[in-house]
């Protein structure tokens, strides 16, 4: 059998990706609903990949794409995102995971994903290597995001989503301040003044939907 995780913090979701993977014969369903759960399994049961999505509650998803990379290098990760492929692929996939699929993509594409993973160790739609091979070759000198630590880059989405720093604090269980000091870190790393310099950068460079 073919043990999946699945951490989404959205029940609705979790079920429709749980519904998805049980209609294969030979897939067994985990379900955690935040981090912390998700750490606490991973580190107890013996998985053979996990269904990650990238934004959870407090601990996000690529805090957990690290402590499994960390300790545990073996158990392959795939991205689950909303976020845009073109932008978020290759980030995750240079901070280990094994690949990245869009949350509207058809749901064979999942099971297709998973598979392909375990075979051949890495998936990423054929659209979305055209369109990174398309940046290399049109973008050789480096965009300022990419100066970013992951939670950095979370934070300038977020704002680049018009969500304010209180917004941010509650989603990401995080304090005030605690968002406010990452905020003056982007703002500082990509030689901006102003949370409306950062948003228009965010949508000019198509870092969300």
């Amino acid at each position: 059998m073919i043990r999946v995780l699945i951490v989404d913090d959205h029940p609705v979701v979790r079920g429709g990706l749980k519904g998805i993977l049980t209609g294969e014969s030979d897939f067994e369903v985990w379900e955690a609903g935040n981090a912390n759960e998700a750490l606490a399994m991973i580190d107890n049961k013996d998985f053979n990949l996990v269904v990650l999505d990238l934004d959870l509650p407090g601990k996000g998803g690529l805090d957990v794409l690290a402590h499994v990379k960390g300790d545990h290098p073996a158990l392959p990760v795939l991205i689950l995102s909303v976020y845009p492929e073109e932008q978020f692929a290759l980030r995750t996939l240079k901070a280990g995971a094994s690949g990245f699929l869009s949350k509207n993509a058809a749901p064979e594409d999942l099971v297709d994903a998973i598979r392909k993973i375990l075979h051949r160790g890495k998936y990423i739609s054929e659209a979305t290597a055209e369109k990174l091979l398309h940046q290399v070759k049109a973008k050789p000198g480096h965009l300022s995001h990419e100066s970013l630590s992951e939670r950095e880059f979370q934070i300038l989405c977020l704002l680049g989503e018009g969500k304010t720093v209180s917004d941010i604090a509650e989603e990401l269980s995080l304090s005030v301040s605690t968002v406010s000091t990452y905020r003056a870190r982007v703002l500082e790393k990509m030689g901006m003044k102003t949370t409306a310099e950062l948003m228009h950068y965010v949508i000019r460079n198509r870092l969300v939907n």
